[in-house]
């Protein structure tokens, strides 16, 4: 036996609609168009430190228990933490969520109690700086591969013992 207000009468409607005031119709299109905040706690499932974003592993929606958990996107710029911002594989966390056209995503995360989140310990690598050639000084301005700098400038012209790119001075007959 259900609520009064879900109960059939004769006649096919429902007591509920005859005794529920209507709402306004601006009331209903301001209340779909806000995102309801659910509250959820659980554990980092991944996070990607690199690219800033992973999963969690919600166990209890509400303060109640979820079997099998659920996931839920999480985005770096959402935890709740000093530095640099990430978080550890099996972390405890605690979150405000909503449901998205993508599925669930968390709108705050912070460690259990609302402290910080832990982090992870990685951080992402730095940019690699040997693309970069030095815009320096390379000891020459011969028009040559630079590969082959290094030998021009050691070579020494048998006759003089001068480097090779010096020109040899000529010798004249006597």
């Amino acid at each position: 036996m259900g609520s009064v207000s879900n109960q059939q009468f004769a006649g096919g409607c429902a007591k509920a609609a005859e005794e529920a005031p209507e709402e306004a119709p601006e009331d209903a299109a301001r209340a779909a168009d806000e995102p309801q905040l659910l509250h959820g706690a659980g554990i980092c499932k991944w996070f990607n430190v690199r690219m800033g974003f992973g999963f969690l592993s919600m166990t209890a929606r509400a303060g109640v228990a979820l079997d099998p958990p659920v996931d839920v996107f999480v985005h770096q710029s959402k935890l709740h933490m000093e530095g640099f911002r990430s978080l550890k594989e099996g972390e405890a966390v605690e979150f405000t969520f909503k449901k998205s056209a993508k599925g669930l995503e968390s709108i705050r995360v912070t460690g259990p109690g609302g402290v910080f989140c832990i982090g992870s310990e990685r951080r992402p690598k730095g940019k690699n700086m040997q693309k970069r050639r030095s815009k320096g000084y390379r000891g020459t301005t011969l028009k040559c591969h630079p590969s082959q700098e290094v030998a021009i400038l050691t070579q020494q012209s048998p006759a003089t013992g001068n480097p090779a790119w010096l020109p040899e001075p000529e010798l004249s007959p006597m």
